[in-house]
């Protein structure tokens, strides 16, 4: 999984006016868990863009005092006005010990069933993954080139000998629908049908009284 460089600065002060001072110059309070004690810093606001504001999932490698530490982000809190980043929570990567991430789910190929007019549910967007750091992939693949209408992809298709997704192997990951459209379509095709069949029967008993 790729990875986004942050550097910081280890805080010796955690308290209210330490970080309510360190958000009025623009950096963002932060604290890493999984180590031996939690370790607080800080780190400009700008540095963060890449790792939050993005449909991508990566790792971080936070640099503090020359000292480089492997982490996933775990939690983050934003202002309800302003939406500025308020706080962000870190847990360190070991290479040796599991680690439970959000992976997105990205679409492989054109569903032959929306082209012919179904309608795409995706509904599993991301999928809950268990692996060591080096196995961590950055997209989990779904092929749909060969999804028809009513067909579906499943947990158990998408999965990897690498990594554990943490989902029931038949949770539906995307599968293709009839649209209503064509729903629609189909139901006054039958009408139209019927009322054919209507007017030859009716066209039939009016040639047999005539006969008779």
């Amino acid at each position: 999984m790729k990875s986004i460089t942050i550097s910081g600065s280890k805080r010796e002060s955690v308290g209210k006016v330490a970080t309510k001072a360190l958000r009025n110059a623009g950096k963002v309070p932060c604290v890493m868990y999984g180590g031996d004690k939690p370790l607080h810093f800080s780190a400009d606001e700008t540095s963060f863009k890449k790792l939050v504001y993005t449909p991508n999932v990566y790792t971080a490698t936070i640099e503090l005092e020359g000292t480089k530490y492997h982490a996933i982000l775990q939690d983050i809190q934003f202002h309800p006005v302003t939406d500025k980043i308020l706080h962000i929570d870190f847990y360190q990567l070991f290479d040796d010990k599991l680690v439970t991430m959000n992976i997105p789910v990205r679409l492989i190929g054109t569903s032959p069933g929306v082209i012919n007019g179904g309608s795409l549910s995706f509904p599993m967007r991301k999928l809950s993954v268990r692996a060591l750091p080096a196995n961590l992939p950055d997209f989990i693949n779904a092929d749909i080139s060969k999804l028809k209408i009513g067909n579906k992809l499943v947990v158990s298709e998408v999965a990897d000998d690498s990594f554990t997704i943490l989902h029931p192997e038949n949770t539906v990951v995307v599968q293709v629908r009839t649209a209503r459209a064509a729903l629609v379509e189909l139901g006054d095709e039958e009408d139209e049908e019927d009322g054919e069949e209507g007017a030859e029967g009716g066209e039939e008993s009016s040639e047999e009284a005539a006969t008779e």
